[in-house]
């Protein structure tokens, strides 16, 4: 894991905030929900190789 993930993690995370912030004051509830659902998803699919290479090795480490 590179330290560039955990700065793209944060701006993302950055951004949302700030979308749904302005979304939800603008009264468009249903949009600020659903950027915050696609913030979820890309920061999930940038995280599941590194999860996935994790449990292989715990599962080589265990010889499972």
């Amino acid at each position: 894991m590179t330290i560039s993930l955990i700065f793209k993690i944060a701006a993302v995370g950055i951004l949302v905030t700030i979308l749904s912030q302005v979304l939800k004051h603008s009264g468009r509830d249903e949009h600020a929900f659903m950027i915050s659902l696609a913030g979820l998803i890309l920061v999930l699919l940038w995280i599941v190789p590194y999860i996935y290479e994790l449990f292989e090795t715990i599962r080589q480490l265990f010889a499972l």
